[in-house]
């Protein structure tokens, strides 16, 4: 946490395990690269949102009003659930959505709406209507009255793990890569990072980057900070193409230390076995790309061997949450997974 010197007040950017208000989702359509899969990918959206509105509410974003109705129809007795059209590209809520810090001064402590700039990681995509969408959504007043503030730095959820008391964990692959902030330097990225985020220290990983995966390493997919003392990290076996690039990030994350200069837990969670695409291409499957809510744990798996011991490291990871598995085989096939498709939106404190 930082202070603002200028307001007199307190930045901070909130674990994902802190209290949530709810959870954003961007809605599949056909006029999208989803077009060839919806008939299976829709009924695991429904399970997500579903199971997270168990626990909290969502926000669904759709494409038009005719989705409006499809969706609305899904959830007919579901109050937790609300859905809003805005225009989109793609689906994927961890990159295109908002980031929410805290500020504290004299009167208290508010939540604010950060809209960071989206590229669709580097230009690789159509996103003139995904980086609008935070916009969008906060003039229909679904993230309440909380103040929206513009951004100009390009930067995407999925990118980034705080522990909500001023460590980032991320990738030097994605946030120092050209093809988003080709003018700012690591220091000037860190330098807006701090500023903005209320963040103090900054834990750069240096390798990880899984096949398949568009983000250029994205943080979610690879390494989670789970406590402030614990990380879940994924590991390969040595005849897996990923070992190398693993077993150098799991030397790197066992030389970190967090905000009060301990050492952390390091959790490993095996990699699923190799799934490919009807081109033959890796996949980027992952259980690291897991969702932390109120009270429990979405956990993606493949149909793969190692879904049961994902399943197990997560519940002693997380003995207070209930793990729910959701089957995203058919959603890595758009190169993402379950954590991808959706944003937190913490809680306004009391």
């Amino acid at each position: 946490m930082t202070t603002d010197i200028n307001n007199a007040s307190t930045l901070a950017l909130p674990a994902e395990w802190a209290t949530q208000e709810s959870v954003m989702l961007t809605w599949p359509h056909a006029d999208s690269d989803w077009q060839p899969w919806l008939e299976k990918v829709i009924p695991v959206f429904q399970e997500i949102a579903s199971t997270i509105a168990k626990h909290q509410k969502v926000i669904i974003a759709v494409n038009d009003e005719q989705m409006l109705k499809q969706v609305k129809s899904l959830f007919p007795q579901e109050d937790n659930i609300q859905v809003f059209v805005v225009g989109n590209n793609d689906t994927w809520a961890r990159d295109h959505g908002p980031i929410c810090r805290y500020r504290t001064d004299k009167n208290g402590t508010y939540r604010e709406v950060l809209d960071f700039q989206f590229n669709a990681w580097g230009n690789k995509f159509a996103y003139d209507l995904d980086n609008q969408i935070s916009q969008k959504l906060h003039q229909q007043q679904a993230f309440g009255d909380s103040v929206l503030i513009k951004q100009s730095l390009i930067l995407e959820g999925g990118s980034i793990e705080s522990d909500g008391l001023g460590t980032l964990l991320t990738t030097s692959q994605c946030l120092l890569n050209k093809n988003r902030n080709p003018d700012l330097s690591r220091d000037e990225i860190e330098q807006v990072l701090k500023q903005e985020l209320g963040i103090e220290k900054i834990l750069w990983l240096d390798h990880g980057d899984l096949e398949g995966d568009d983000t250029d390493a994205h943080i979610d997919t690879i390494a989670r900070l789970c406590t402030p003392t614990d990380i879940a990290y994924c590991t390969a076996n040595q005849d897996d193409e990923h070992f190398e690039e693993l077993n150098k990030m799991e030397q790197q994350l066992a030389s970190f230390t967090n905000h009060n200069g301990q050492i952390y837990n390091l959790h490993a969670l095996p990699i699923p076995s190799a799934i490919l695409s009807e081109d033959g291409d890796r996949l980027p499957a992952t259980y690291a790309n897991f969702l932390i809510i109120n009270g429990a744990v979405l956990l993606p798996i493949y149909g793969d061997k190692n879904d049961q011991v994902a399943i197990d490291q997560l519940e002693k990871i997380f003995p207070d949450r209930i793990i729910y598995p959701i089957d995203c085989r058919y959603i890595i096939e758009q190169y993402g997974s379950l954590h991808c498709l959706t944003m937190q939106i913490p809680a306004i404190p009391e």
